[in-house]
């Protein structure tokens, strides 16, 4: 019994040390366009199935911690749980080294083909909903839904794929 307290402990110290850690890192990003306010969802900026032709907004992220070699962005919909966590589609953007800060170009929604520098990490989570692509735009149907962007700077492991997170930060997308 005693044996598993310790280990509870334990992980939860180590989570605690990743949150101060991530915290620590002071990395920043904001809607890099003045459509985008993080209130509201600009017009257009909405699935096909509601009539919309969007892509992911442009992101200004600063304060990049040292070593990152690439941002990881999670697309997500925090009020329905199947398309929260990233189930909006989950992408990659290489960086140059020692990038301190950068504008990430917006990237079409509804589609699989992605600008130069940016790569698949996880595709949408629900193609039968509305048409398949690395990234499914806010597609509540005007419900109220609170969209947001996780952004992470990582390191890369040999086969180009996330490895270890150097800072995370959330960006409000708005309401659709």
């Amino acid at each position: 019994m005693r044996s598993r307290i310790l280990a509870a402990m334990s992980a939860v110290f180590a989570i605690m040390m990743l949150s101060v850690a991530l915290a620590d890192s002071g990395l920043q990003a904001s809607l890099a366009d003045p459509a985008w306010d993080g209130k509201t969802i600009p017009p257009g900026q909405q699935c096909h199935r509601f009539g919309g032709e969007a892509s992911t907004p442009r992101l200004k992220v600063s304060d990049i911690p040292q070593g990152t070699q690439a941002l990881v962005l999670a697309f997500s919909d925090r009020d329905y749980p199947p398309m929260n966590h990233g189930g909006h589609g989950q992408i990659g953007y290489r960086l140059p080294t020692r990038v301190k800060q950068t504008i990430v170009p917006s990237v079409p929604g509804h589609t699989f083909t992605l600008p130069p520098g940016f790569f698949l990490i996880k595709a949408h989570a629900n193609p039968k909903w509305d048409k398949p692509g690395a990234y499914m735009p806010p597609c509540s149907g005007g419900k109220g839904h609170e969209y947001y962007v996780t952004v992470q700077a990582v390191t890369l492991n040999a086969y180009g794929k996330p490895d270890k997170v150097l800072g995370q930060t959330v960006v409000e997308m708005g309401r659709y």
